[in-house]
């Protein structure tokens, strides 16, 4: 089907990603883990100096809905099929963001800063794992002010179909709920990420406000038991609190809640109006494997891609699957080719 412009919107923190490969010893230095992500505190301020000066570091446009919109943008095709909302600062960082979003045809809507520098993110490679170390920055700096300027909210009107990571609820959370809202009173698709445990843990009040808004919940099943464990579900059986997820109150009585757990090498998992399905996914070879940061975000903006399209559930998964697979053989989340998902 032709697909419309501005159909999908994003909204979330675009970092620059610092990206290198690097050893436990560093990790531990900055008292970080193997498969993590959080938000930088005082003692990260110094390392991301040492990062560029100790190690071969690649600069990638990033931050997780970025990612997402970007990958949903490259299957697409169409171009500004795409919008991509945050905060940047006034520096040669943005612009290449920018020029990379733009690149690949999102239509971009930065609220630039003069206040703070374009937020970082440390992407810290050890074996098959990453953690991430994000400084914020100006990504810190969004207001719901921005996005509800007329010509900013005409754009919000014309998507159907709006995504946040997790990430954004430190940031602007009202700005979230606004359009969560918006979603909910003109029968529009909500999409929210789990992204991290602690923000299951510490933002559960602005995360839970959203809640009843959701429309479609992603997470892993690390985040998906750091849900379960602060809101006492009493299992850490990955179907099990899907489903309950999925059964928490909701605003839009005429749409259940849809909730998908990735997995890493195992299943997806699903669960639709009650029912749970397994989608199998084509688990890569070692030697396949570049890097798995970005996966998760490029399994959404795959997920995504066909959802705007009014695709099935299962066709959004495979296309999802497809685009995760793509990313694990990249450096990052680089666009190098043309799609060839079928």
């Amino acid at each position: 089907m032709a697909v419309s412009k501005g159909v999908l919107l994003g909204l979330g923190n675009p970092l620059l990603d610092l990206s290198t490969t690097c050893d436990k010893e560093f990790l531990d230095k900055y008292g970080l883990k193997a498969n993590d992500a959080i938000l930088a505190e005082d003692k990260h301020h110094v390392m991301y100096d040492e990062l560029v000066e100790k190690y071969d570091v690649e600069y990638i446009a990033g931050g997780a809905t970025q990612n997402s919109i970007r990958v949903a943008q490259w299957l697409l095709g169409t171009p500004e099929a795409t919008s991509m909302f945050g905060c940047v600062g006034k520096d040669k960082y943005a612009d290449k963001m920018r020029e990379k979003a733009e690149e690949v045809g999102v239509h971009v809507n930065y609220l630039v800063t003069t206040e703070q520098p374009t937020g970082t993110c440390a992407v810290l490679l050890t074996d098959h794992n990453r953690s991430l170390c994000a400084y914020l920055a100006a990504a810190n700096c969004y207001k719901k002010d921005h996005l509800v300027e007329p010509e900013n909210w005409a754009v919000v009107e014309q998507a159907k179909v709006y995504y946040s990571g997790g990430f954004h609820l430190t940031v602007a959370p009202d700005a979230m709920l606004a359009l969560a809202k918006h979603a909910t009173e003109k029968e529009k698709t909500f999409c929210l990420n789990l992204s991290a445990p602690f923000l299951c843990e510490f933002f559960c009040d602005p995360m839970m406000n959203l809640m009843p808004c959701v429309d479609i919940l992603f997470g892993n099943e690390t985040e998906c038991v750091a849900f379960a464990k602060k809101h006492e579900f009493g299992t850490e059986d990955i179907k099990e609190i899907a489903k309950k997820i999925a059964e928490l109150p909701k605003e839009n009585k005429k749409r259940s809640r849809t909730v998908i757990i990735t997995q890493g090498k195992d299943p997806v998992i699903t669960v639709t109006d009650g029912k749970v399905t397994e989608y199998p996914i084509h688990a890569l070879g070692k030697d396949e494997i570049v890097d798995t940061n970005g996966a998760g975000d490029a399994f959404v903006g795959g997920f995504l891609s066909q959802l705007v399209q009014d695709k099935d559930e299962a066709e959004c998964v495979r296309c999802g699957n497809y685009a995760a697979n793509y990313i694990i053989k990249q450096s990052g989340v680089t666009l190098n080719d043309k799609p060839d998902f079928k």
